[in-house]
This record gives structure tokens, sequence and C-alpha cells, in this order.
């Protein structure tokens, strides 16, 4: 179940990024929204307070952070079209993540990202965007990141024309120690893989899994690593 539309790396144009994305979810929206108020609802909502600022990396249409209420929301993207699908409320920045983020140290209390790190161009870049992430995170703040998992989808990861970077919740995990982060959750295989094409399941079927883990191995290849500074 991918996120919304994704910040890819500088080599694409931002006109490429319009056209992709497009047409990858065009007619989607409502289910994925509808998908994403669920997922925020019955899982990730743990992870924030009322109180929180929170960034969505790789913010896409804003499917996370238009639905979740805190008190200050940031969403990242290189995507020209992300600022017209996200609410008023929520500050766009429109850069590359591996550059210096506008952001105070010290200033978020949750880091989210789902779908965002295999369009990355290469683990340096990776590399240089957790630096940021925790430079700008509180102490005791959390990185939050949902992804393909390649273990499980040797194939089918590379179907897309945006997929660069191939990562497991191991490697990621280890990249995220070697950046100074604290590995609290780490479960390889959370949810399905996307919601870009195929079966629009009744979102009852989604409450469910989310309540069952003992499901998760059978039917998810997105991994889940949640780390704090």
């Amino acid at each position: 179940m991918s996120h919304g539309l994704q910040a890819a790396p500088t080599v694409m144009m931002q006109d490429s990024l319009q056209t992709i994305y497009d047409n990858r979810f065009s007619g989607r929206q409502d289910y994925r929204r509808n998908v994403w108020a669920i997922l925020i609802s019955d899982f990730f909502s743990r992870y924030f307070t009322a109180d929180s600022a929170v960034l969505d990396l790789g913010c896409g249409y804003g499917e996370f952070i238009n639905q979740i209420r805190t008190r200050i929301r940031y969403g990242m993207d290189l995507n020209p079209d992300s600022q017209r699908h996200l609410d008023p409320g929520v500050r766009l920045f429109q850069q590359d993540c591996s550059l210096p983020w506008p952001l105070p140290d010290e200033s978020l209390e949750m880091i989210f990202t789902s779908n965002f790190f295999e369009h990355l161009p290469d683990k340096s870049n990776l590399a240089a965007t957790l630096r940021e992430a925790r430079r700008c995170l509180k102490p005791g703040g959390r990185l939050v990141a949902l992804g393909p998992n390649i273990r499980y989808l040797p194939g089918a990861y590379w179907d897309f024309w945006d997929h660069y970077l191939p990562l497991t919740e191991a490697s990621l995990s280890e990249g995220l120690e070697t950046a100074g982060f604290q590995l609290e959750k780490v479960v390889a295989r959370f949810l399905p893989y996307t919601m870009s094409k195929g079966v629009r399941y009744p979102l009852i079927f989604l409450r469910l899994y989310l309540r069952l883990p003992f499901a998760w191995p059978f039917f998810g290849r997105q991994f889940l690593v949640v780390a704090k500074k």
C-alpha cells in the first residue's frame, strides 16, 4: 500500500513527476484517502499527539498529513502538484530531501515517510536525508518509515519507473543506527504492497488486518521501521 505522490530524486524532472504519478494514481484518490484514514486512526496515531510538530517526508497528495490534526504540519515533496492537494494548514517544502531542511534543530516530534526512500537515487542521498531527520527531531522524537521490502518483492519492485534504491528492514535499520538513531520497532512484513493498481478491497478488511498481527507475515510485503532520536 504505497503512500501518496512521492518526492522523487533530483535526476527526474519535476514535469515527469507530475505525469508519472497522475497516471499512476488517477481515479484512486478517494479510495487511497479512505485507506489512509484507517491506517492513521487504527495504527499510526499512536506515534503523535495533538501537540506534535510532524513532517510528512514525500507527502505527495497529502493522504497522511492532511488527515492528522497536530500543532504543526509540514510536507516535503518535489512534485509541483503537491501544493494544490495539501490542506491550507500544511506548509510544503518543495525541495530535494538530501539538502538542508529549512527547519531549526530539534523542532519536530515525528517524521513520517511511506514508500519514499526507494525513490532516492542512492544510499548517499538516503544517508544525508537521515542526518537531516535526526537533526530536526527533538530528543525522543521518532522517524516512522514504511516501504517496500525488496526481500519479498524481487521482481515487482522494479515494475515502477521511479524505483531506484532497494531496501529491506535490515538495511534501513542499519542505516538508521549509523545515523545515530535507536531502533524501537522493526517489522519485516507489515502491509501489503501497493494501492496504485489492483483490487480495491473493502475497508473493513484493512481494519481486521491491522488487528491481527499474526496475519502480517502471510500478506505483508512492506516493512515498518520506527526509530527514536
